[in-house]
Protein backbone atom coordinates (compact mmCIF):
# COMPACT_ATOMS: atom_id res chain seq x y z
CA UNK A 1 0.00 0.00 0.00
CA UNK A 2 1.35 3.08 -1.04
CA UNK A 3 2.24 6.08 1.37
CA UNK A 4 -1.24 8.56 1.45
CA UNK A 5 -0.56 12.25 2.30
CA UNK A 6 -3.07 14.93 3.27
CA UNK A 7 -6.70 14.38 5.54
CA UNK A 8 -9.27 11.73 5.08
CA UNK A 9 -12.69 12.01 7.69
CA UNK A 10 -12.33 8.68 9.07
CA UNK A 11 -16.08 7.79 7.40
CA UNK A 12 -14.57 8.52 4.17
CA UNK A 13 -11.28 6.03 5.08
CA UNK A 14 -12.53 4.06 1.93
CA UNK A 15 -11.58 6.24 -0.36
CA UNK A 16 -8.20 6.57 1.05
CA UNK A 17 -8.09 2.90 1.18
CA UNK A 18 -9.37 2.95 -2.49
CA UNK A 19 -6.75 5.39 -3.43
CA UNK A 20 -3.96 3.53 -1.83
CA UNK A 21 -4.33 0.43 -3.86
CA UNK A 22 -4.78 2.01 -7.17
CA UNK A 23 -1.30 3.85 -6.65
CA UNK A 24 0.03 0.47 -5.40
CA UNK A 25 -1.20 -1.53 -8.66
CA UNK A 26 -2.30 0.71 -11.49
CA UNK A 27 -1.57 4.31 -10.45
CA UNK A 28 1.87 6.51 -10.41
CA UNK A 29 0.83 9.25 -8.92
CA UNK A 30 -2.56 10.34 -8.40
CA UNK A 31 -4.94 12.90 -6.03
CA UNK A 32 -8.77 12.16 -4.63
CA UNK A 33 -10.70 14.58 -2.95
CA UNK A 34 -14.21 14.87 -1.89
CA UNK A 35 -16.57 17.51 -1.06
CA UNK A 36 -19.94 17.31 1.35
CA UNK A 37 -22.16 20.36 1.84
CA UNK A 38 -19.38 22.61 0.60
CA UNK A 39 -16.40 21.52 2.48
CA UNK A 40 -13.65 19.61 2.63
CA UNK A 41 -13.92 15.72 4.04
CA UNK A 42 -11.30 14.13 1.74
CA UNK A 43 -8.30 16.07 0.44
CA UNK A 44 -5.30 13.30 -0.05
CA UNK A 45 -2.39 12.49 -2.62
CA UNK A 46 0.38 10.10 -3.03
CA UNK A 47 2.72 8.37 -5.64
CA UNK A 48 5.31 10.15 -8.36
CA UNK A 49 4.67 13.45 -10.71
CA UNK A 50 7.01 11.51 -13.20
CA UNK A 51 7.15 8.06 -14.55
CA UNK A 52 10.31 7.31 -13.30
CA UNK A 53 9.45 7.89 -9.44
CA UNK A 54 12.08 10.14 -8.85
CA UNK A 55 9.83 13.05 -7.92
CA UNK A 56 7.07 12.71 -5.70
CA UNK A 57 3.65 14.02 -6.33
CA UNK A 58 3.19 17.10 -3.50
CA UNK A 59 0.03 18.82 -2.51
CA UNK A 60 0.22 21.79 -4.90
CA UNK A 61 1.19 19.17 -8.04
CA UNK A 62 -0.78 19.39 -11.16
CA UNK A 63 -1.66 17.64 -14.21
CA UNK A 64 -3.69 17.90 -17.50
CA UNK A 65 -7.55 16.82 -17.05
CA UNK A 66 -8.27 16.80 -20.52
CA UNK A 67 -11.73 16.71 -20.94
CA UNK A 68 -12.54 16.90 -17.25
CA UNK A 69 -11.99 20.85 -18.15
CA UNK A 70 -15.14 20.57 -19.95
CA UNK A 71 -17.21 20.76 -16.55
CA UNK A 72 -15.14 23.88 -15.77
CA UNK A 73 -16.30 25.48 -19.05
CA UNK A 74 -19.40 25.04 -18.75
CA UNK A 75 -19.78 26.10 -14.93
CA UNK A 76 -19.04 29.56 -17.07
CA UNK A 77 -21.88 29.35 -18.81
CA UNK A 78 -24.41 28.66 -15.99
CA UNK A 79 -22.76 31.95 -14.16
CA UNK A 80 -23.47 33.95 -17.00
CA UNK A 81 -27.05 32.43 -17.19
CA UNK A 82 -27.70 33.05 -13.71
CA UNK A 83 -26.60 36.79 -13.50
CA UNK A 84 -28.72 36.73 -16.54
CA UNK A 85 -26.07 37.79 -19.25
CA UNK A 86 -26.97 34.65 -21.20
CA UNK A 87 -29.80 32.91 -22.48
CA UNK A 88 -29.55 29.02 -22.93
CA UNK A 89 -32.76 29.07 -25.06
CA UNK A 90 -31.74 31.69 -27.19
CA UNK A 91 -29.61 31.48 -30.53
CA UNK A 92 -25.87 31.37 -30.58
CA UNK A 93 -25.99 33.99 -32.88
CA UNK A 94 -27.77 36.38 -30.83
CA UNK A 95 -24.22 36.48 -28.99
CA UNK A 96 -22.31 35.70 -32.19
CA UNK A 97 -23.91 36.90 -35.14
CA UNK A 98 -21.44 35.33 -37.92
CA UNK A 99 -22.32 32.00 -36.28
CA UNK A 100 -25.70 32.04 -38.21
CA UNK A 101 -23.85 30.85 -41.32
CA UNK A 102 -24.21 27.73 -43.17
CA UNK A 103 -27.99 27.05 -41.49
CA UNK A 104 -27.09 27.18 -38.33
CA UNK A 105 -29.19 30.58 -37.53
CA UNK A 106 -31.67 27.80 -34.99
CA UNK A 107 -28.91 26.40 -33.09
CA UNK A 108 -29.51 27.23 -29.63
CA UNK A 109 -26.67 27.88 -26.55
CA UNK A 110 -28.27 24.95 -24.95
CA UNK A 111 -27.81 22.54 -27.89
CA UNK A 112 -24.08 23.25 -28.07
CA UNK A 113 -23.94 22.93 -24.23
CA UNK A 114 -25.68 19.47 -24.55
CA UNK A 115 -23.93 18.31 -27.50
CA UNK A 116 -26.52 18.56 -29.78
CA UNK A 117 -25.45 21.61 -31.87
CA UNK A 118 -24.32 18.98 -34.81
CA UNK A 119 -20.55 20.47 -34.72
CA UNK A 120 -18.72 17.77 -33.39
CA UNK A 121 -15.85 18.24 -35.36
CA UNK A 122 -13.68 20.57 -36.74
CA UNK A 123 -13.50 19.99 -40.18
CA UNK A 124 -10.88 22.33 -41.39
CA UNK A 125 -8.37 20.69 -38.91
CA UNK A 126 -5.32 19.31 -39.87
CA UNK A 127 -2.60 19.33 -37.40
CA UNK A 128 -2.42 20.33 -33.67
CA UNK A 129 -0.86 23.46 -33.84
CA UNK A 130 -3.95 24.83 -35.66
CA UNK A 131 -5.61 24.24 -32.16
CA UNK A 132 -3.78 27.07 -30.55
CA UNK A 133 -5.23 30.18 -33.21
CA UNK A 134 -8.66 30.79 -31.41
CA UNK A 135 -9.34 33.58 -34.37
CA UNK A 136 -8.75 30.65 -36.93
CA UNK A 137 -10.87 28.08 -35.27
CA UNK A 138 -13.82 30.11 -34.26
CA UNK A 139 -14.10 31.40 -37.78
CA UNK A 140 -14.25 27.98 -39.51
CA UNK A 141 -16.72 26.76 -36.59
CA UNK A 142 -19.20 29.99 -37.28
CA UNK A 143 -18.48 29.20 -41.35
CA UNK A 144 -19.20 25.10 -41.28
CA UNK A 145 -22.41 23.20 -41.51
CA UNK A 146 -24.13 21.17 -38.49
CA UNK A 147 -23.96 17.62 -39.65
CA UNK A 148 -27.41 17.36 -38.25
CA UNK A 149 -30.65 19.12 -37.71
CA UNK A 150 -29.31 20.67 -34.25
CA UNK A 151 -31.00 19.52 -31.17
CA UNK A 152 -32.64 16.30 -32.52
CA UNK A 153 -29.72 14.56 -32.06
CA UNK A 154 -26.55 13.82 -29.80
CA UNK A 155 -22.65 13.43 -30.64
CA UNK A 156 -19.97 14.20 -27.87
CA UNK A 157 -18.32 17.13 -29.04
CA UNK A 158 -14.60 16.36 -27.55
CA UNK A 159 -12.97 19.80 -28.86
CA UNK A 160 -15.70 21.55 -30.52
CA UNK A 161 -17.48 22.27 -26.95
CA UNK A 162 -14.44 24.62 -25.64
CA UNK A 163 -14.03 27.10 -28.45
CA UNK A 164 -18.21 26.96 -28.84
CA UNK A 165 -19.12 27.73 -25.34
CA UNK A 166 -15.62 29.92 -25.25
CA UNK A 167 -16.86 32.36 -28.03
CA UNK A 168 -19.83 32.41 -26.39
CA UNK A 169 -18.52 33.68 -23.25
CA UNK A 170 -16.01 35.71 -25.14
CA UNK A 171 -18.79 37.77 -26.76
CA UNK A 172 -20.59 38.30 -23.84
CA UNK A 173 -17.35 39.40 -21.41
CA UNK A 174 -14.79 40.39 -23.64
CA UNK A 175 -12.69 37.79 -21.74
CA UNK A 176 -11.61 34.83 -23.09
CA UNK A 177 -13.02 31.52 -21.34
CA UNK A 178 -9.54 31.02 -19.71
CA UNK A 179 -9.62 34.54 -18.25
CA UNK A 180 -13.19 34.46 -17.45
CA UNK A 181 -12.62 31.24 -15.21
CA UNK A 182 -9.74 32.47 -13.41
CA UNK A 183 -10.88 35.86 -12.24
CA UNK A 184 -15.12 34.34 -11.54
CA UNK A 185 -14.42 31.23 -10.19
CA UNK A 186 -11.29 30.02 -9.76
CA UNK A 187 -9.65 33.11 -8.07
CA UNK A 188 -12.81 33.95 -5.60
CA UNK A 189 -12.82 30.07 -4.66
CA UNK A 190 -9.18 29.92 -3.96
CA UNK A 191 -9.23 27.42 -6.73
CA UNK A 192 -5.94 25.73 -8.13
CA UNK A 193 -7.10 25.33 -11.53
CA UNK A 194 -6.32 26.97 -15.11
CA UNK A 195 -7.62 26.66 -18.38
CA UNK A 196 -4.53 27.25 -20.25
CA UNK A 197 -1.39 27.38 -17.90
CA UNK A 198 1.38 30.02 -17.72
CA UNK A 199 4.60 29.24 -17.64
CA UNK A 200 5.06 30.51 -13.37
CA UNK A 201 3.03 26.69 -12.96
CA UNK A 202 5.46 24.66 -15.01
CA UNK A 203 7.63 23.53 -12.01
CA UNK A 204 4.74 22.30 -10.86
CA UNK A 205 3.45 20.06 -13.61
CA UNK A 206 3.18 16.17 -13.27
CA UNK A 207 3.34 15.14 -17.47
CA UNK A 208 0.96 12.81 -18.53
CA UNK A 209 2.32 8.94 -18.69
CA UNK A 210 0.75 6.75 -21.68
CA UNK A 211 -0.73 3.48 -20.96
CA UNK A 212 1.55 0.83 -19.98
CA UNK A 213 3.01 -0.01 -23.77
CA UNK A 214 2.51 2.52 -25.11
CA UNK A 215 4.22 5.48 -25.79
CA UNK A 216 4.09 9.24 -25.89
CA UNK A 217 2.88 9.05 -29.49
CA UNK A 218 -0.27 7.33 -27.96
CA UNK A 219 -3.45 9.39 -29.40
CA UNK A 220 -7.00 10.11 -28.52
CA UNK A 221 -8.71 7.47 -31.22
CA UNK A 222 -11.53 8.74 -32.95
CA UNK A 223 -14.79 7.06 -31.81
CA UNK A 224 -16.83 4.55 -33.88
CA UNK A 225 -19.03 5.73 -36.42
CA UNK A 226 -22.69 4.69 -36.98
CA UNK A 227 -21.72 1.76 -39.48
CA UNK A 228 -19.55 0.57 -36.52
CA UNK A 229 -16.15 1.93 -39.05
CA UNK A 230 -14.19 4.68 -37.39
CA UNK A 231 -15.17 8.02 -37.94
CA UNK A 232 -13.67 9.67 -40.52
CA UNK A 233 -10.77 11.82 -38.82
CA UNK A 234 -10.25 15.66 -39.66
CA UNK A 235 -6.22 14.75 -39.46
CA UNK A 236 -5.38 16.36 -36.18
CA UNK A 237 -4.42 13.66 -34.30
CA UNK A 238 -3.83 14.34 -30.60
CA UNK A 239 -1.07 12.65 -28.58
CA UNK A 240 0.41 12.40 -25.40
CA UNK A 241 3.20 14.02 -25.93
CA UNK A 242 0.82 16.87 -27.44
CA UNK A 243 -0.98 17.59 -23.90
CA UNK A 244 2.57 17.66 -22.47
CA UNK A 245 3.52 20.32 -24.52
CA UNK A 246 4.51 23.81 -23.53
CA UNK A 247 2.42 24.97 -26.86
CA UNK A 248 -0.81 23.10 -25.37
CA UNK A 249 -0.29 24.26 -22.13
CA UNK A 250 -0.21 28.12 -23.13
CA UNK A 251 -3.16 28.03 -25.68
CA UNK A 252 -6.94 28.31 -24.90
CA UNK A 253 -8.55 25.00 -25.71
CA UNK A 254 -11.29 25.16 -22.54
CA UNK A 255 -12.75 21.69 -23.87
CA UNK A 256 -9.03 19.83 -23.23
CA UNK A 257 -6.65 21.89 -21.36
CA UNK A 258 -7.38 22.18 -18.06
CA UNK A 259 -4.96 21.63 -15.36
CA UNK A 260 -5.32 21.11 -12.00
CA UNK A 261 -5.14 18.25 -8.83
CA UNK A 262 -8.42 16.50 -7.40
CA UNK A 263 -8.77 19.20 -4.69
CA UNK A 264 -9.49 22.07 -7.07
CA UNK A 265 -11.58 20.36 -9.41
CA UNK A 266 -13.35 18.79 -6.36
CA UNK A 267 -13.96 22.28 -5.04
CA UNK A 268 -15.17 23.89 -8.00
CA UNK A 269 -17.87 21.40 -9.09
CA UNK A 270 -19.16 21.61 -5.25
CA UNK A 271 -20.34 24.68 -6.42
CA UNK A 272 -23.36 22.95 -8.19
CA UNK A 273 -23.67 20.28 -5.66
CA UNK A 274 -24.04 22.61 -3.07
CA UNK A 275 -27.06 25.12 -4.49
CA UNK A 276 -24.48 27.45 -6.08
CA UNK A 277 -21.76 27.99 -2.66
CA UNK A 278 -18.62 26.25 -1.32
CA UNK A 279 -16.53 27.80 1.83
CA UNK A 280 -19.09 30.63 2.43
CA UNK A 281 -18.51 32.03 -1.39
CA UNK A 282 -21.78 31.94 -4.05
CA UNK A 283 -21.26 31.99 -7.13
CA UNK A 284 -25.17 31.46 -8.53
CA UNK A 285 -28.06 30.71 -7.03
CA UNK A 286 -29.43 27.69 -5.92
CA UNK A 287 -32.14 27.84 -9.06
CA UNK A 288 -28.77 28.48 -11.61
CA UNK A 289 -27.33 25.42 -10.42
CA UNK A 290 -30.39 23.25 -12.14
CA UNK A 291 -29.51 23.21 -14.97
CA UNK A 292 -26.40 20.57 -14.76
CA UNK A 293 -28.40 18.00 -14.14
CA UNK A 294 -31.45 18.57 -16.28
CA UNK A 295 -31.52 16.87 -18.98
CA UNK A 296 -31.84 17.99 -22.31
CA UNK A 297 -31.27 14.73 -24.58
CA UNK A 298 -31.54 10.98 -23.82
CA UNK A 299 -30.21 8.52 -26.56
CA UNK A 300 -27.82 7.48 -28.67
CA UNK A 301 -24.89 9.78 -28.86
CA UNK A 302 -23.86 9.23 -32.94
CA UNK A 303 -19.82 9.86 -31.55
CA UNK A 304 -20.14 7.90 -28.17
CA UNK A 305 -21.89 5.21 -29.82
CA UNK A 306 -22.90 4.74 -26.28
CA UNK A 307 -26.80 5.47 -25.04
CA UNK A 308 -25.96 8.96 -22.78
CA UNK A 309 -28.20 11.69 -20.74
CA UNK A 310 -26.99 14.88 -21.31
CA UNK A 311 -27.89 17.84 -19.57
CA UNK A 312 -27.06 21.68 -20.03
CA UNK A 313 -22.74 21.05 -19.82
CA UNK A 314 -22.43 17.82 -18.42
CA UNK A 315 -23.01 13.75 -19.05
CA UNK A 316 -25.98 12.87 -16.59
CA UNK A 317 -25.89 9.83 -14.74
CA UNK A 318 -29.19 8.69 -12.60
CA UNK A 319 -28.79 11.48 -10.13
CA UNK A 320 -25.70 12.30 -10.84
CA UNK A 321 -23.42 14.34 -13.39
CA UNK A 322 -20.37 15.39 -14.00
CA UNK A 323 -18.03 14.28 -16.71
CA UNK A 324 -14.01 12.43 -17.10
CA UNK A 325 -11.06 12.92 -19.23
CA UNK A 326 -9.34 11.16 -21.47
CA UNK A 327 -6.42 8.68 -19.68
CA UNK A 328 -8.87 8.24 -16.42
CA UNK A 329 -9.39 11.64 -14.69
CA UNK A 330 -13.35 12.15 -13.76
CA UNK A 331 -15.44 14.55 -11.14
CA UNK A 332 -18.86 13.22 -10.22
CA UNK A 333 -21.19 15.64 -8.89
CA UNK A 334 -24.93 14.48 -6.71
CA UNK A 335 -27.30 17.32 -5.88
CA UNK A 336 -29.45 15.53 -3.77
CA UNK A 337 -26.14 14.14 -1.54
CA UNK A 338 -24.56 17.54 -2.15
CA UNK A 339 -21.24 15.67 -2.63
CA UNK A 340 -18.74 15.77 -5.15
CA UNK A 341 -15.93 13.66 -5.89
CA UNK A 342 -12.66 14.11 -7.91
CA UNK A 343 -9.86 11.47 -9.31
CA UNK A 344 -7.30 13.22 -10.94
CA UNK A 345 -3.96 11.24 -12.19
CA UNK A 346 -0.60 11.33 -14.56
CA UNK A 347 -0.88 7.17 -15.30
CA UNK A 348 -2.86 6.83 -18.39
CA UNK A 349 -5.20 3.55 -19.24
CA UNK A 350 -6.42 3.07 -22.83
CA UNK A 351 -9.85 1.93 -22.72
CA UNK A 352 -9.38 0.14 -25.78
CA UNK A 353 -6.86 -2.44 -24.13
CA UNK A 354 -8.88 -2.68 -20.76
CA UNK A 355 -11.27 -0.88 -18.69
CA UNK A 356 -10.62 1.69 -16.07
CA UNK A 357 -12.24 1.35 -13.22
CA UNK A 358 -10.17 4.03 -10.83
CA UNK A 359 -12.22 6.68 -10.39
CA UNK A 360 -15.41 5.08 -10.11
CA UNK A 361 -13.93 3.29 -7.69
CA UNK A 362 -13.13 6.30 -5.93
CA UNK A 363 -16.41 7.60 -6.21
CA UNK A 364 -17.77 4.41 -4.50
CA UNK A 365 -15.78 4.49 -1.86
CA UNK A 366 -16.79 8.08 -1.36
CA UNK A 367 -20.63 7.04 -1.08
CA UNK A 368 -19.72 4.57 1.54
CA UNK A 369 -19.16 7.60 3.63
CA UNK A 370 -22.44 9.23 3.45
CA UNK A 371 -24.31 5.86 5.30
Amino acid sequence: MSDIKGFCEPRFDAVREALAASLGKDDVGASAAVYVDGEPVVDIWGGYADADRSVSWERDTLTGVNSTTKNMTALCALILADRGRLDLSAPVAAYWPEFAAAGKENVLVRHVLSHTAGLPDLSRLTAVEELYDWESVTADLAAQAPEWEPGTAAGYHALTFGFLVGEIVRRITGRSLGEFFAEEVAGPLGADFHIGLSAEHDHRVAPLIPPLSLTDEYAASAPLGPDGARREHTGAVIQVKDTNSVAWRRAQIPAVNGFGNARSVARVQSVLANRGSVGGVRLLSPQGCEPAWQEVFCGDDRVLRTPMSWAVGFGRFGNTFGWGGWGGSLVVSDPGSRMTVAYVMNQMVDRDQRDDNRGMEIVMAAYGGLH
